[in-house]
């Protein structure tokens, strides 16, 4: 919208400044510029050209600096006291990576399907399909709230926090990842989506917490740790980007190689599930819509 507003309509500068504008936008909503650059690059499957890196990181140095003059230097989930020696415990790694990947490809599986289509095969529903659609989504969340008694309205931060400081109870956290995870689908296919990044955290410290008692000779926090950045790798088939995001996110640099292992085995579980990463899926979609939408230039 920036670069319109100034006459940016280069298809390759439009493309940067996407990238650039989501880069900077991970980075000042969780105080990780250096997630928000590997993000970036990742996205963009080695096409990062020199150019290109002056622009990412003015614009992620701009979002830090102003996060942190806005909210001050700080760890979004606090420091964490999570470790992983080597021996038995490091079977978390291989039991959070596969499941929570699977979990995580199964998410990305789920929102990029289009249930409103479905709706619109329906003759009595054609005309009001998104809204249909969007009150049963709304209806089904507010419902899943209170069977379960969980608040899983927002992006979890709050419930991800508990969990990953061992506030939470075991049964309660591990209920709430399970929850949320229902609760995110619906709203994707509601058509009001609540971001990804953030709301996957916390399912992933559910999940992670659920497996914990299952591996009993590694820490409860450290299993949660490994859950988080899992599901996240799951999702997004991103993992350096998971794996800097749960380093930045709790100030641990002790656990670098267990969750970067653990994003790693995720990434590979989640496209037993989904073979196309969700942020790739939503771009192809935008640009067949874009494709859709544009007239042709008509001949003199």
């Amino acid at each position: 919208a920036v670069g319109r507003r100034f006459g940016f309509n280069d298809p390759v500068v439009s493309r940067h400044l996407v990238l650039a504008g989501a880069a900077a936008g991970i980075a000042a909503a969780f105080n990780t510029p250096l997630a928000g650059v590997v993000f970036a690059i990742e996205e963009m499957a080695g096409g990062f050209e020199e150019r290109m890196s002056g622009v990412l990181l003015t614009a992620v140095i701009v979002a830090g600096v102003t996060a942190i003059g806005l909210l001050g230097d700080y760890a979004y989930f606090g420091h964490v006291d999570a470790l992983l020696p080597l021996g038995e415990a490091w079977l978390a790694v291989l039991v959070t990576g596969l499941l929570c990947g699977l979990a995580g490809g199964l998410f990305a599986r789920l929102i990029l399907l289009q249930p409103v289509q479905w709706l619109q095969r329906l003759r009595f529903a054609r005309a009001r399909s998104g809204l249909l659609l969007a009150a049963g989504c709304g209806l089904l969340v507010a419902a899943l709230t209170v069977l379960g008694g969980h608040d899983l309205h927002g992006t979890g931060y709050a419930q991800a926090r508990a969990i990953l400081q061992q506030e939470a109870g075991q049964d309660s956290g591990a209920l709430y990842g399970l929850l949320k995870f229902a609760a995110n689908v619906l709203s994707y296919w509601s058509g009001v989506p609540g971001g990804i990044f953030s709301p996957s955290l916390a399912v992933g410290a559910g999940l992670g917490q659920g497996l914990a008692p299952w591996i009993p000779s590694a820490p409860v926090a450290t299993v949660v740790l490994l859950g988080m950045a899992g599901y996240l790798a799951g999702v997004t088939q991103a993992p350096l980007t998971a794996a800097v995001i749960a380093l930045e996110l709790t100030a641990n640099h002790s656990m670098v190689i267990p969750i970067m292992a653990t994003c790693l085995v995720a990434r590979g579980a989640s496209t037993l599930v989904c073979r196309k990463a969700v942020y790739g899926a939503f771009a192809d979609r935008l640009l067949a819509d874009h494709r859709l939408t544009a007239t042709p230039a008509r001949a003199p």
